[in-house]
């Protein structure tokens, strides 16, 4: 008989797992805290559980992160992997050091592929497979310390494959288990969810109390330019998104961060500068401005070193926080999507 994998089971699924096998309720958090804190996978070695109680759950059970399909390292340290799920589809995830400092930032999905299809954007030419379980994007985090130890990371974005907020009951229980202080211990302020705009999901995720980092893939200052390349923008138009997130910030009291990358010639001219001032005036937020990393298939192009600079150096006294991103791991299929895409039109994996 196949054993069940308890991997994503949150604390009360573990105390009604106990309860359903005629075992105290408080067992439950004790198995929670051997697999998510301790990571102890071993049953046997769990020794505050009696040997009858270890045998039943050896026979039945068992703890299993994610299966390695491949990785890549670049030259800058960053490395991204590729996971094989159950079902056999791809998913990435990529960990990013930052050298001066003990910040370790881990980049995982949340889907197989993406339905929010943004024009400029690897994943989305995958099409949308499915979405991941709890268990699938905890897994990602639980596979990293078993490889590199308790430290392996410092902050967890939800930036990869597939927008969070579609999957949202997932995610919410995912966050949950990292939040937990018997289980993966993450303070509120190293987790954020990154999102391409879902305004009712963004106000539900504000009305979860988690009060985590959230981040706004923008791209676009005007209704006009972000429709051309974000899909999701003919549902949710830029003004109820603007609402959404100020909302947000007023519920969570966090600062809410801006993700913006530029493609040259297109949205990196000055009116884009006073656009972008005048949509988060009055807002606390921090924008991060990012050179596009160009994706084979689409036409959009990087732009110059100095033109990140010139568009830094314009909306940095106009906007209460910004930087300019330096891109990481060009050199591995550095976009997002790159390496599962490849894997899933069968293309050969440089090994």
């Amino acid at each position: 008989m196949k054993k069940i994998n308890l991997l994503g089971y949150s604390l009360s699924d573990l105390e009604q797992l106990m309860l359903d096998m005629g075992e105290k309720k408080f067992r439950g958090g004790q198995l929670f805290k051997w697999l998510y804190r301790d990571h102890q996978t071993e049953f046997e070695l769990m020794t505050d559980f009696s040997k009858e109680l270890r045998q039943k759950l050896d026979e039945k059970f068992e703890f299993k992160s994610m299966q390695l399909l491949h990785s890549q390292t670049s030259e800058d340290g960053t490395i991204k992997f590729l996971f094989n799920l159950d079902d056999n589809l791809p998913v990435e995830t990529v960990l990013i050091p930052d050298f001066g400092s003990e910040r370790k930032t881990v980049c995982i999905s949340s889907q197989v592929g993406c339905a929010v299809n943004c024009g400029f954007c690897a994943t989305g030419k995958m099409g949308f497979s499915r979405d991941l379980t709890a268990g699938e994007i905890i897994g990602q985090l639980v596979y990293l310390r078993e490889e590199f130890g308790l430290d392996a990371f410092s902050n967890v974005v939800m930036m990869g494959m597939g927008e969070p907020l579609a999957n949202f009951d997932n995610v919410v229980k995912a966050v949950e288990l990292m939040l937990a202080p018997t289980g993966m211990m993450l303070s509120r302020k190293k987790v954020t969810i990154s999102t391409s705009g879902n305004s009712p999901k963004i106000k539900k995720l504000a009305d979860t109390g988690l009060d985590i980092c959230l981040a706004i893939s923008l791209h676009a200052a005007t209704q006009e330019k972000r429709v051309k390349i974000m899909p999701i923008a003919e549902t949710f138009g830029i003004e109820k998104l603007m609402q959404a997130i100020r909302y947000y910030s007023e519920k969570s009291r966090t600062q809410v961060m801006f993700e913006y990358i530029i493609f040259d010639n297109f949205n990196d001219k000055m009116e884009d500068v006073h656009a972008l001032a005048k949509l988060v005036r009055g807002l606390p937020c921090k924008i991060n401005l990012l050179a596009y990393n160009p994706v084979e298939g689409l036409d959009f192009k990087r732009p110059s070193e100095e033109k990140m600079n010139w568009f830094g150096g314009q909306l940095s006294p106009r906007v209460p926080v910004v930087t300019v991103r330096k891109s990481r791991g060009r050199d591995i299929d550095a976009a997002c999507g790159q390496l599962a895409a490849k894997q899933q039109l069968g293309r050969k994996l440089d090994v």
